[in-house]
């Protein structure tokens, strides 16, 4: 019998994607991953952060085990604390001391779920692995699932085409109301559990009390852009990011403010206060740590610059140095340094680069 191992994260989609294998014929293992310790993983004072209540690792292991003993599928438990912090969270520390706004979930997937899991995978005997992403495999194509509004093609977009073999994804033809209903009509225990949202090790708390814990507040100056005054103070760059329109630190009589960029080496903060303002908006980009899932690479695609976003019509210019030039003719908002710019060809994702610099007019922003 084909043997699958299917991550399983104490939620619906898994527990699904799990229960549709077996249905199948396959003979299904669940693994469960632990990335997080907030025992282990102490914060900038040497501490551990202990506010495990709001980030219930053990609770989502628990349901993961009922959900597995409903199946009747041996659930596995492998400890990945280490490597996650190594390959995860430095990289997110070390993005936001750049001033930039780093997405830990692609590169929790590139590392992690589709590297270390899949080692761990294949020493249990796999033939397969499998995880509730919402994506399809098309012989050896990346492609957009059913369900648009839930397509996690953006998060896969710097796993290796060969990280990829190999790999199923159960959900990738159906939609999460059908995904709900399955699983309410098998009576699991995760069939009403709410979506993680958000950063995975952050859960639901506070994001800028739980990034002081690792990097020190630094206050600066905030800017207007369009006058030069200063209007307020910030509590350190790596509390905001560009678009940004709430808690930004501006306090009085004024119109809506976005963030429109930063200033690392000055400390300042820049914002504007106009809807739909000049500022935040770009016509091209460079990208580099290009990974490109398909064999193909185009002149002229399309392309998101953030998850959920719209795709937009662009063209690649590719670069000496291993780094693509972004263009859209129709100007983009709040294209930012750190974020994922991931490549489309119809339903086909291609891959994605990191975008390292914003451009108007064939020129870097001065201000991101």
């Amino acid at each position: 019998m084909t043997k699958v191992v299917v991550g399983m994260s104490g939620g619906v989609d898994s527990s699904v994607a799990a229960y549709l294998l077996k249905k199948e014929g396959y003979e299904v293992i669940g693994l469960f991953m632990r990335n997080w310790d907030s025992l282990v993983n102490n914060d900038i004072n040497g501490n551990p952060d202990l506010n495990n209540d709001i980030c219930p690792q053990e609770q989502d292991y628990n349901d993961a085990l009922e959900v597995c003993k409903k199946l009747d599928i041996k659930l596995h438990r492998i400890d990945f604390i280490k490597e996650y912090w190594d390959n995860v969270f430095t990289y997110f520390l070390e993005e936001l001391k750049k001033g930039r706004t780093p997405n830990p979930d692609l590169m929790c997937n590139k590392y992690i779920k589709f590297d270390l899991f899949i080692k761990e995978a294949k020493r249990l005997g796999a033939d397969y692995v499998a995880t509730g992403h919402y994506a399809k495999i098309v012989g050896n194509r990346l492609c957009r699932a059913k369900d648009l509004n839930k397509d996690q093609t953006y998060f896969l977009a710097q796993v290796s085409l060969e990280h990829l073999k190999n790999v199923l994804f159960p959900l990738g033809d159906l939609t999460k109301d059908e995904v709900r209903k399955i699983a309410s009509d098998l009576g699991l225990v995760t069939a009403k559990k709410k979506d993680s949202t958000g950063i995975c090790f952050i859960g639901e708390r506070n994001y800028q009390k739980f990034i002081q814990n690792y990097l020190k507040p630094n206050p600066g100056d905030i800017v207007n852009i369009e006058t030069n005054e200063v209007i307020g103070t910030h509590n350190g760059l790596m509390n905001y990011t560009i678009g940004q329109r709430r808690n930004v630190g501006v306090s009085g009589n004024l119109d809506r403010h976005y963030v429109v960029g930063k200033n690392v080496e000055k400390n300042i903060l820049y914002v504007a206060f106009k809807d739909d303002n000049e500022y935040l908006y770009s016509d091209s980009c460079i990208v580099d740590n290009i990974n490109f899932i398909s064999s193909k690479h185009p002149a002229f695609c399309t392309a998101k610059f953030r998850y959920r976003g719209p795709d937009y019509e662009v063209s690649l210019e590719y670069l000496e140095n291993d780094e693509i030039l972004v263009r859209y003719p129709e100007k983009v908002s709040s294209v930012t340094p750190g974020q994922a710019c991931v490549f489309y060809l119809g339903t086909e994702c291609l891959g994605s680069g990191i975008i390292k610099e914003v451009r108007k007019n064939d020129k870097k922003l001065w201000y991101l």
